[in-house]
């Protein structure tokens, strides 16, 4: 082998390594994470009450954090508001809470 067709084949295996490395990485990223649209309505509800507080994809390329009651934001930010996502049985469901800080009260 010519030093041109080695470095030319070490180019390729190195290009089609870190093409290979850049494929998997978002769904590797995304194995770990509940996805809401798989689960029904009450079955995401449920993990969001069992969990106090967590993170779920909500979309092809979304997520948020959930929560199941004010005690699990931080001090400054102890409200609530409901926060929605899609389920397989409900493209609105109120999943559970996110937390919010009240901007008028300082």
């Amino acid at each position: 082998m010519t030093r041109l067709s080695r470095n030319a084949c070490f180019g390729f295996l190195a290009f089609t390594w870190l093409g290979g490395t850049a494929a998997v990485e978002p769904a590797m990223a995304q194995a770990g994470r509940p996805d809401t649209r798989s689960m029904t309505c009450a079955q995401a509800q449920e993990l969001v009450r069992k969990s106090g507080s967590i993170v779920l994809t909500t979309g092809q390329s979304t997520f948020d954090r959930f929560v199941a009651n004010g005690s699990y934001c931080r001090p400054q930010t102890g409200q609530v508001r409901a926060k929605f996502a899609p389920t397989r049985d409900n493209p609105q469901c109120s999943v559970g809470y996110r937390c919010f800080q009240n901007r008028t009260q300082r």
